[in-house]
C-alpha cells in the first residue's frame, strides 16, 4: 500500500513538472515583454496556438512524403519557431510600438484586440473543431518499463524546457545582447544614450518570447494529441497566472511560477478532484495576490529581465 502511494505521488509530481515546464516556457514570453516595456502581451497565447498549427501543417506534409520521425520533429518545430517569431515581431510593430507613449489602457486594449483577431483568423483559416495532432516524439525503448510513471513525451518536454530556460538565463545574464536587454529594461533613455538600439532590443524580445511559445505549442500539442483555435486563450491565461505567481518581470519567477502552478493543478486534481483543476490554479493566484502581490520571488526594480 505504501509503495502504491509513493508511486502515485511520483506520477503526480512528474505530471505537474511536465505541465509546469510548459507554463514556464510560455510565461517567459509574458515576463520578458513586461520586463522591457511594462506591457502585458495578451496576444501571446495566440502565438502559442499559431506555433502548434504551423507544426501540424508541416508535420502532415512531411509525413505524406515519408520523412523520418526525428526529421519531422526538427523541421516542424523549426518552422513553427520561425513563423511564430515573425508573428511576434509583426504584432510588436503594429499593436504596441505606436502606443509606447500612450496611456496604459491603450496598449492593453490593442493587445486584447490582436488576440481576438488572431483567434478568428485561425478559426476562418482552419476549423472550429478539434484537430488530431499526431505525436512527433518517438518512444524510447528503455523507458517503456517506467511508462506508468513517466513516458517519453513527458521526459522530452521536461528536458527541452529545462535546456531552453537555462540557455535563456545564460543569454540574458552573460551576453552582450542580455546586457542591452537589461539596460533597456532599467532605463530606455539612458540605454539610447550609451548606444543601445532600443527598438531592435524590444523587437528581439518579442521574437524570443514568440519562439519560446512556439516550442511550448509544439510540445504540448504533441503531448495532448489535439488542437483547436481556442487553445491559446487557456494556455495564455495559465501562463500569465504563472508569471504573476512568480513575480512578473522576473525570469526565475516565471519558471518558479510555472512549476508551482503545474504542481498545484496536478496534486489538486490527483488528491481532490479533476473537476476543479482551474479552480486550484486561480485560487492560488488569488492567495498570492492577497498575501504577496509582487509574486513569490518579488520583482527586482533594478534588473527586471
Amino acid at each position: 500500500m505504501e509503495h502504491e502511494n509513493i508511486k502515485y505521488f511520483l506520477e503526480l509530481f512528474l505530471s505537474g513538472l511536465t505541465k509546469g515546464s510548459i507554463y514556464a516556457l510560455i510565461a517567459l514570453g509574458y515576463t520578458m515583454v513586461y520586463g522591457i516595456i511594462e506591457i502585458i502581451n495578451f496576444a501571446h497565447g495566440e502565438i502559442y496556438m499559431i506555433g502548434a498549427f504551423t507544426a501540424l501543417i508541416v508535420s502532415s506534409v512531411l509525413t505524406m512524403f515519408g520523412f523520418p520521425m526525428i526529421a519531422i520533429l526538427i523541421l516542424a518545430t523549426g518552422t513553427a519557431i520561425i513563423y511564430s517569431s515573425a508573428y511576434g515581431y509583426t504584432i510588436e510593430k503594429i499593436a504596441y510600438k505606436p502606443l509606447r507613449q500612450a496611456p496604459r489602457l491603450s496598449p492593453l486594449i490593442s493587445a486584447i484586440g490582436m488576440s481576438i483577431f488572431l483567434q478568428n483568423y485561425v478559426l476562418l483559416a482552419q476549423t472550429e473543431n478539434f484537430m488530431k495532432f499526431n505525436s512527433l516524439i518517438p518512444e524510447f525503448e528503455w523507458l517503456k518499463p517506467y511508462k506508468e510513471i513517466i513516458g517519453t513525451e513527458e521526459l522530452i518536454i521536461i528536458i527541452i524546457s529545462a535546456i531552453v530556460m537555462i540557455a535563456l538565463t545564460l543569454i540574458v545574464k552573460y551576453t552582450r545582447l542580455g546586457k542591452a536587454m537589461r539596460a533597456t529594461a532599467q532605463d530606455r533613455m539612458m540605454a539610447r544614450l550609451v548606444g543601445v538600439s532600443v527598438n531592435k532590443i524590444i523587437s528581439f524580445t518579442f521574437i524570443i518570447g514568440s519562439a519560446l511559445a512556439a516550442i511550448g505549442g509544439v510540445l504540448i500539442a504533441s503531448y495532448i494529441g489535439q488542437i483547436n483555435y481556442y487553445i491559446g486563450f487557456i494556455a495564455g491565461l495559465k501562463a500569465f497566472t504563472a508569471a504573476v505567481l512568480g513575480g512578473i518581470g522576473s525570469i526565475p519567477g516565471a519558471v518558479l511560477g510555472g512549476l508551482v502552478l503545474g504542481w498545484t493543478e496536478s496534486f489538486g486534481t490527483g488528491y481532490i478532484s479533476s473537476d476543479y483543476e482551474d479552480v486550484f490554479a486561480f485560487s492560488l493566484l488569488v492567495l498570492i495576490l492577497i498575501f504577496r502581490p509582487e509574486g513569490i520571488l518579488g520583482r527586482s526594480t533594478s534588473q527586471k529581465v
